[in-house]
């Protein structure tokens, strides 16, 4: 069954999905808590490396296009897909985590901006924004809205409080393959798109800068970083839509 290409999922995949969303979160919680000054980024990957293998699951990103590593990286101006490498994260530092695993066939997606030691409070308040810009949107993740309320809940938050949402790079559905039908932007005019229904599993994903909204790609065809080099945060989480309303599967 779909709505517009969109694959509901039974009964049985939900359950799945489930518990590799109970295992990831499993795996981001230690490795959040082992951040400190002083790491490198490639210690950080191999540290979730480490976790992914005790967990007995597969990396959902190591090798997906040619991504060398398990875990997307990206420190303060970083938006997403940040390659882990020598670079040293300090006290001041934010540090954005997107990592995904395969369990059983389906594949489970989140991420989180951590704050290293002591930081700005307008960059603390950049954090706190974009995770509640995430909470509105999952709440509009219910059966009978469409699919833009989600993007319009998520950019009225955040440009309420002065920032601005990543244009670029989007959310998406998510189940057997990591990018599945439909795109979700995080911005928009509500009441457009598909109608939701039951059994959707969506991965909501934030990204909100400082400064501009616009980003560029640096010469490594990889790592994101906002134009006027401002911090980015971003916080995700795969969640599944049920007649009582949203699930988060990555809590």
């Amino acid at each position: 069954m779909s709505s517009r290409g969109i694959r509901i999922k039974s009964t049985n995949e939900v359950d799945i999905l489930r518990k590799a969303g109970k295992i990831l979160s499993s795996i981001v919680a230690p490795l959040q808590s082992s951040l400190t000054s002083g790491m490198s980024t490639k210690d950080i990957d191999l540290k979730a490396e480490e976790l992914i293998r005790r967990h007995k699951v597969v990396s959902a990103f190591k090798g997906y296009r040619g991504f060398p590593g398990v875990t997307c990286i990206s420190v303060n101006e970083g938006v997403v897909h940040g390659i882990p490498g020598p670079r040293i994260v300090k006290d001041g530092d934010i540090v954005s985590l997107d990592i995904g695993i395969i369990y059983e066939g389906y594949y489970s997606d989140t991420a989180v901006t951590v704050a290293i030691g002591n930081i700005a409070p307008e960059v603390q308040r950049l954090l706190d924004v974009t995770k509640a810009s995430l909470a509105r949107g999952i709440e509009q993740a219910r059966v009978g809205n469409r699919l833009s309320d989600i993007s319009f809940a998520v950019q009225s938050f955040v440009e309420m409080h002065g920032f601005s949402v990543v244009r670029d790079f989007v959310g998406h559905g998510i189940g057997q393959k990591l990018h599945e039908d439909p795109e979700i932007p995080n911005y928009g005019r509500a009441g457009e798109g598909p109608v939701l229904k039951e059994g959707m599993v969506f991965a909501i994903e934030p990204m909100v800068n400082m400064g501009t909204h616009r980003t560029r790609i640096l010469s490594d065809k990889w790592t994101v970083v906002t134009e006027d080099g401002k911090p980015s945060a971003h916080f995700e989480h795969t969640i599944v839509i049920t007649s009582k309303g949203p699930e988060i599967l990555t809590m």
